[in-house]
């Protein structure tokens, strides 16, 4: 069985760039730091680091095993986390930001359901339009949707669903159904704005696999999908809405997916932070209370 101390070790060597860098952020000695990574390449039988007096380099293989220790690293935070918080009370404060439109159906009750186990912490939470992946110096975790490559963040992803493309009864009543996204060019389409000139879906049939890509320009177009939401519920036309953004407007059958059996791309919700030599317990907390409680909060996403 491998040694998963000496894996986060090693993660923390690569982010540090140096031995006594990670000695200082792991708060040992650094002939400790050392004898466990050659402990570790022994057992592994590769080398994981080239060493020189001027820098450390990856191997090849190093390359690939730094990713499970990263894993392997964020393991050993969550064990720590569950045995610190039997010994005492967690307390302090937690900052989060968020995009907009999903603080009610998600942040709301995942928030209190968090100080109602916690209620020494305080938490500050930031809404924010920004699209970008960077995180702000002054925030301990983001919520984010999309694709991740930046290796500075430690990114848990939560869950994973298809926007829908919905309408309301009213607005279908008396006019002919879209049956192939071609078809929506014939009615009011609204969108999720970007502010750019050009709009577009693109479709994969969920039987055939046939792909189709529609470029329209929108009758609305709103940068808030909740402000969207509200537009579809009175009947000012078709248009693109994340499931996890009022979700109960689906279950009431006020909303109700047009072409179903044509499917857009998938999104991921996930949880992330910037890579740090310490993180705060009430954070590495939140992230486990995040991750088991959020997936319950929406049990069946379309995918």
């Amino acid at each position: 069985m491998r040694d998963l101390n000496a894996l986060a070790i090693f993660a923390k060597v690569v982010e540090a760039k140096s031995f006594s860098a990670a000695a200082r952020a792991l708060k040992m000695p650094i002939s400790t730091v050392s004898r466990r990574i050659a402990e570790l390449e022994e057992q592994l039988g590769v080398r994981l680091l080239e060493r020189s007096t001027r820098c450390l380099r990856l191997t090849d293989v190093g390359t690939e095993v730094l990713e499970h220790a990263r894993h392997s690293a964020e393991l050993c935070e969550a064990v720590d986390s569950i045995i610190s918080n039997s010994l005492s009370d967690v307390a302090g404060s937690l900052r989060l930001c968020t995009p907009p439109s999903i603080s009610d159906s998600l942040i709301v009750p995942l928030v209190s359901a968090f100080q109602a186990s916690y209620p020494s912490v305080r938490v500050q939470v930031r809404v924010s339009e920004r699209l970008g992946h960077s995180i702000e110096d002054d925030v301990d975790i983001a919520f984010r949707v999309g694709v991740f490559i930046d290796a500075s963040l430690v990114v848990r992803k939560l869950l994973t669903y298809r926007h829908q493309v919905v309408a309301s009864p009213a607005y279908l009543a008396g006019r002919e159904l879209p049956r192939a996204p071609r078809d929506l060019l014939d009615h009011r389409l609204l969108a999720f704005s970007f502010w750019r000139p050009d709009y577009s879906w693109t479709f994969v049939h969920g039987t055939r696999e046939e792909r189709e890509t529609l470029v329209f320009e929108p009758c609305i177009a709103v940068n808030d999908y909740s402000a969207l939401a509200g537009a579809l519920l009175a009947g000012s036309g078709i248009g693109e809405l994340p499931p996890i953004v009022l979700p109960e407007l689906m279950r009431k059958g006020l909303l109700v997916e047009v072409m179903p059996e044509w499917h857009l791309p998938l999104f991921d919700l996930a949880l992330a932070h910037p890579q740090r030599g310490h993180v705060p317990r009430q954070v590495r907390i939140f992230k486990e209370f995040a991750t088991q409680m959020v997936p319950q909060l929406f049990p069946s996403l379309p995918t």
